[in-house]
């Protein structure tokens, strides 16, 4: 049996140039560019709720007690779901490719980047793969953190600031590097 011959440039070349966004979808995305750059951007930093009523105009899940600043960065709301009580910092980057999840009480602080979605760079077409992320409740992913792709953080993690996740953390554990690996369990002391 001979194996499957390789696609030709031309037909890799369509593959790679083919949008993996419907045209809907392409108008969302840049209404929302639009809507981003203006009214959420320039939104005094006390009107959580402003942003986060326009975030849910495009589709995101967001409780109206989450607090979102303004410089936050969200690449396709729509995949977006932000649980009760939870911030996210200054100039986070939700790359929201994929479904991105965030529970309740969760804290993304500043410059963290979660970025739900990667290509295969195994094929000549390099296509989008939209790999989601779930941070859990009571989750505090610190400053400067990368969450990649498919990663889950488990309810109650602590990564330290400027680690990077490629695996899913388990639960009640402080992790940190690069990558992100446990290094204890996360203790609660309440006064």
């Amino acid at each position: 049996m001979n194996p499957t011959p390789p696609p030709t440039d031309d037909e890799w070349l369509k593959a790679r140039r083919t949008s993996a966004w419907t045209t809907r979808q392409k108008i969302g995305r840049a209404l929302w560019y639009v809507v981003e750059a203006t009214a959420f951007r320039l939104s005094p930093q006390p009107l959580y709720r402003w942003r986060n009523w326009l975030l849910r105009r495009f589709g995101a899940r967001v409780h109206p007690s989450a607090r979102i600043r303004p410089t936050a960065t969200v690449e396709v709301p729509w995949h977006l779901t932000v649980g009760p009580d939870a911030i996210v910092g200054d100039f986070v980057i939700l790359y929201c490719l994929g479904e991105v999840t965030i529970g309740a009480r969760a804290v993304v602080s500043q410059y963290a980047h979660l970025c739900a979605g990667t290509h295969d760079h195994t094929r000549r077409s390099f296509p989008l793969l939209r790999a989601p992320i779930s941070i859990g409740e009571d989750v505090w992913i610190a400053a400067d953190v990368f969450v990649g792709p498919g990663v889950s953080v488990g309810d109650g993690a602590v990564v330290g600031a400027r680690s990077n996740v490629f695996k899913d953390l388990p639960p009640w554990t402080i992790c940190v590097g690069s990558p992100a690996k446990p290094v204890g369990p996360r203790a609660l002391r309440d006064q």
